[in-house]
């Protein structure tokens, strides 16, 4: 395999089993963890997601990790589903790839970030974000 950010993509994305956004809405109904990893700036730009807990990726590992002594009340075991978004689906597989390296097997993404959510017609909140510092 040729070296690059390219690789490292398809590298990290073979491991995981991607949701559409119509998955997504289910697997939520169904009890899985949406943690959003944009941007405050990309947040505002492309509006926030229902029910998402938001995680800056600089402490995404920290914040769900169950054995963490910084880990959110959600990270409750290593079977919990959670799904990754960001804004376009690309560096949401990079970090949940970096979840299942940590233990979190059923760690994944989105496919499309927000922009895919919004492609899909699906709502999105006019709440403010829960952020997770």
């Amino acid at each position: 395999m040729c070296p690059g950010v390219d690789a490292l993509l398809e590298q990290a994305r073979a491991g995981l089993r991607r949701l559409t956004p119509h998955q997504t809405v289910e697997a939520v109904r169904n009890g899985a963890l949406l943690v959003d990893t944009r941007s405050e700036t990309q947040r505002h730009e492309q509006g926030e997601l229902p029910g998402a807990i938001v995680i800056d990726r600089t402490v995404l590992e920290w914040r769900l990790d169950p054995a963490s002594d910084w880990r959110i009340p959600e990270a409750t075991g290593y079977d919990r589903e959670i799904v990754l978004v960001c804004r376009q689906g690309y560096s949401s597989s990079l970090a949940a790839a970096s979840l299942q390296t940590l233990g979190l097997r059923r760690a994944t993404d989105m496919i499309g970030g927000v922009q895919g959510w919004r492609e899909a017609g699906l709502p999105m909140s006019d709440r403010p974000a829960d952020v997770r510092l």
